[in-house]
């Protein structure tokens, strides 16, 4: 018979022997924890009512999420702004304004890196768009190859932090707080994030100034503030749609995915379709509505204009939407588009399933106490619980993806982070620190090897002439850098909750409810009759 305590890190190694064979990681969760599940039922462990729990939790806790509606909806818009064109004007409206300046291809990829990452929150797509642009600029302009590769994929990889990542949403649901505490966490590092890049960016035109030239300008004045507007303001849209509805508190992170789905449908339109003089006036009296519709809103919210002005607004969407439908390029995208999500959204749904099943066998003997007793343990307290936990995850995602990290790994880390990070931050701080720390430390898997899927996605679009030592040799200084952020975050977490609402102080235990008591009966009884006479 197998001892209890033995359970637990037997169902790792299980495991890992399911991944070194190859086998698809969401199965092998399913296969453990369906194995050790039985063998802990004929052992006498728990019985068979206990494993209930599991298609409970599947259809109660995972069909039934909301939230992790939010993954299609972004991971739709993601797939039809990659062909729209918006990455890049904005890389060339970018590298107008910066690109006379030392480095200021660098600095331009890392402000378009930042933007896109505030509205798709996808990897793919950022990398392969602004590789396809920038790049041959910059081979052209004699730019070191290692810092122009690094920098593409770095850019790139930044949306893994920027809300309204996918990573962040995923690590809320896990963690079970809200999504805005988290991207109110997040942006204190992502900014920090891009200061780091770009000061690296200065000491490198300092220290080897041939090795960033400017670009000369091409366009001059009026010219150069269209080219500006026209990248910079639907981005400006596509930001509010997706991230303002949610800082404001207007839309769930579901709600602002399907907004910015459907706004980036009509980007693609007005920017690709060929578009007769209907659909102008159709385009135009749809942004006049929205923005009329906004203006009455603020004084007379649901009023009949209001919604005038909103059935207007509906009305142009639906119909730009047809038009999408109608030409065949951008109907054959929003083909492709759906079955990339349905491809990501069930490879999601099949590791949560899994994960279900190992977690409630993982508990039944007593998983979670075997990982608290055993974090707790560490040298260092709190220091060294994070800083053990964060060189554990950054080697794990040498192997596993992030999704798989976050179903198998976060739920059994969250107890033990709640209890000993909480006298440091508090205890409505401590899980969104723990949770961007993460988000921040994950970043680097897809720039290392041997799955750093950036570096395949710049690959893959890259000239022949680009040498892949090139390309990995180049990640290696944007790396550390990531790494220098998952120190900074780690101790100074000043930098997480700062935006942050501050804790109450209030100690719900000891609030007192004061009802004043009724009148006794022993006071007269109320007279109804007439007033008396002067």
């Amino acid at each position: 018979m197998i001892p209890l305590e033995w359970m637990p890190p037997l169902m790792f190694a299980g495991l890992v022997v399911f991944m070194i064979i190859g086998y698809p990681v969401a199965f092998s969760l399913a296969a453990v924890g369906f194995f050790f599940g039985f063998l802990s039922i004929e052992m006498g462990y728990f019985t068979m009512a206990f494993m209930q729990a599991i298609p409970g939790r599947v259809f109660g806790s995972i069909l039934s999420n909301e939230l992790l509606l939010a993954i299609p909806f972004f991971t739709f818009m993601g797939a039809i702004l990659e062909k729209c064109g918006l990455a890049e004007d904005m890389l060339e409206s970018m590298g107008q304004l910066f690109g006379p300046v030392r480095g200021g291809l660098g600095y331009s990829t890392i402000i378009v890196g930042f933007i896109l990452g505030a509205i798709t929150g996808t990897v793919a797509a950022q990398v392969i768009a602004m590789a396809l642009i920038t790049l041959p600029v910059m081979m052209r302009y004699k730019y070191d190859m290692r810092y122009a590769t690094g920098v593409l994929a770095a850019s790139g990889t930044i949306t893994q932090l920027v809300p309204p990542s996918l990573v962040l949403v995923v690590l809320a649901d896990q963690l079970g707080r809200s999504v805005g505490d988290m991207y109110l966490g997040a942006w204190g590092p992502s900014l920090m994030q891009i200061a780091l890049f770009a000061a690296y960016t200065y000491y490198v035109t300092l220290v080897k100034p041939d090795a960033l030239p400017g670009v000369p300008r091409t366009l001059f004045g009026k010219a150069l503030l269209i080219k500006c507007a026209w990248g910079i303001i639907p981005a400006a849209v596509l930001i509010f749609l997706v991230l303002g509805t949610i800082m404001m508190g207007l839309a769930t992170p579901t709600e602002a995915g399907a907004m910015g789905t459907i706004g980036a449908i009509v980007l693609a339109v007005v920017r690709n379709a060929p578009l007769t003089r209907f659909d102008r006036l159709t385009f135009g009296a749809g942004c006049a509505a929205a923005v009329i519709g906004a203006l009455i809103g603020m004084v007379a919210f649901k009023s009949i204009p209001f919604k005038i002005a909103f059935t207007v607004m509906f009305a142009a969407i639906v119909w730009l939407c047809w038009r999408a439908w109608q030409v065949k390029e951008l109907r054959d995208l929003i083909v492709q588009a759906f079955q990339a999500t349905m491809r990501i959204t069930a490879m999601v749904a099949f590791i949560l399933v899994g994960a279900t099943c190992f977690s409630i066998t993982f508990q039944g003997v007593d998983g979670n106490r075997w990982v608290e007793h055993l974090m707790s343990s560490l040298p260092g307290g709190v220091w060294g619980f994070l800083i053990v936990v964060n060189l554990f995850v950054f080697f794990l995602a040498f192997f596993l993806d992030f999704f798989e990290i976050a179903f198998i790994i976060i739920p059994m880390l969250a107890p033990v982070a709640q209890k000993l990070l909480t006298p440091v931050v508090g205890a409505d701080a401590a899980l969104i620190w723990f949770g961007v720390m993460i988000c921040v430390n994950v970043q680097t898997s897809f720039m290392h090897p041997p799955f750093g899927f950036a570096l395949f996605y710049l690959r893959s679009v890259a000239p022949k002439e680009v040498k892949s030592s090139d390309i990995y040799w180049g990640s290696i200084p944007w790396v550390l850098l990531q790494l220098i952020m998952v120190a900074i975050v780690i101790f100074v977490p000043w930098t997480v909750t700062v935006f942050l609402d501050k804790p109450s102080g209030v100690d719900p235990s000891k609030v007192k409810i004061e009802i004043q008591a009724p009148p006794s009966d022993d006071a007269p009884p109320p007279v109804f009759g007439a007033p008396p006479k002067n």
